[in-house]
């Protein structure tokens, strides 16, 4: 689970985020656009796991977005459990030229909620909006599908970099503004109880049941 001290608050944040979703529906090539801004139009599918790392600096805070990629094929399901672990941001990805990959998604959110440590802000992503000509799946659905499941909503294109950037943005400006939250509400509580000792405690980012706010709400994002 991820924790934060507050002797951390100083100092780089590390936020694990996943990719999950169908196999080809190009979530190595989103991460290849963000990290490294490249493309590739003959990859083959992902093998075991592999994560980047990526930096972005959020009101002079300096964020360690760590990335980690793995293949959407049964087959390679046994790493389930260890890939979702201290996981506090995802991307589930479909191909908007593929239904069943859009079928799929609920699936993916199952297994999410399923095997997280916690409640993780996710954004769902309809990807190669560059093939206009065999969209399958439109951008009302995909922004209707969002907003009942309380998620946050982008298409993409990996091929012309359309909205990539944001995306990841979105997830980790959301997981840093929940943290902050933490450490505001935290040093709030120290203020007013002079007994509270700071030693040994620890911010974790995890949303309380009672603080409906702290839910990520859905974006209103949509194709580029």
């Amino acid at each position: 689970m991820a924790a934060y001290t507050e002797e951390e608050q100083t100092e780089d944040y590390l936020f694990k985020i996943v990719l999950i979703g169908d196999s080809a529906v190009g979530k190595s090539n989103l991460l290849s656009r963000f990290a490294r801004n490249e493309f590739f139009p003959n990859s083959k599918s992902t093998i075991g796991v592999e994560f980047q790392t990526q930096r972005i600096e959020i009101d002079g805070k300096e964020i360690k977005a760590q990335i980690w990629d793995t293949a959407g094929q049964e087959r390679f399901r046994a790493v389930t459990s260890a890939y979702y672990r201290g996981a506090v941001g995802a991307l589930i990805v479909y191909d908007v030229s593929r239904r069943r990959t859009f079928d799929s998604v609920g699936r993916w959110l199952n297994e999410l909620q399923t095997h997280s440590d916690m409640n993780v802000v996710t954004i769902l992503i309809g990807n190669k909006t560059d093939l206009k000509n065999g969209r399958e799946v439109s951008t009302d659905e995909g922004k209707t599908l969002a907003e009942a499941q309380g998620l946050f909503f982008l298409e993409t294109s990996a091929l012309d970099s359309s909205n990539v950037t944001t995306a990841f943005h979105t997830v980790v400006r959301e997981i840093y503004n929940i943290l902050t939250k933490k450490v505001f509400l935290s040093q709030e509580h120290k203020k007013q109880d002079p007994t509270w000792m700071a030693n040994g405690k620890t911010i974790v980012l995890q949303e309380d049941a009672g603080e409906p706010d702290s839910q990520p709400k859905k974006a209103g994002c949509c194709s580029s």
